[in-house]
């Protein structure tokens, strides 16, 4: 499966780089990064498991995955809306965290594994997503273009 995951991300940054570079718009995208990065950096360094190198890059990858999503949620509230195709990634990236969620609560009740970092990164990440699940359930499964209000 961890081939198939990272075949699947070299293919989707080729189709971002490569394929659809035509469709970047610069003047929408003016989030900054730096307020993420910055931010997750210096956590990562403050709460981990264990202060070693690798346990803080891991730290530091499972923060910024949670907060990931950030920049696309601004751009789709800065432009007030979004293509079809990209709320259904947006929906299936949040629905494939969401299921983190059940993974955590199966192995806490069948192993006794609970690993805090993880699931507080992962609520944060999935609690960022609701309000746009909610957009998505009322207006593109209803064949809507999703527009905010």
């Amino acid at each position: 499966l961890q081939l198939i995951y990272i075949a699947c991300s070299y293919a989707t940054v080729y189709l971002i780089y490569m394929k659809f570079k035509a469709t970047y718009d610069g003047n929408h995208d003016t989030f900054r990064v730096e307020f993420l990065i910055v931010p997750v950096g210096g956590l990562s360094f403050l709460v981990n498991h264990d202060f070693s190198p690798l346990e803080i890059l891991w730290t530091f990858s499972i923060y910024l995955e949670s907060v990931a999503i950030l920049p696309q949620l601004f751009m789709i509230s800065k432009t007030g809306e979004a293509e079809t195709i990209t709320t259904h990634y947006l929906f299936f990236l949040g629905l494939y965290r969401a299921l983190y969620l059940v993974n955590w609560i199966w192995r806490y009740y069948f192993e006794g594994f609970f690993d805090l970092i993880a699931v507080v990164a992962g609520v944060v990440q999935t609690v960022l997503y609701c309000d746009f699940f909610y957009l998505y359930v009322t207006k593109v499964l209803k064949g809507k273009k999703l527009s905010l209000p």
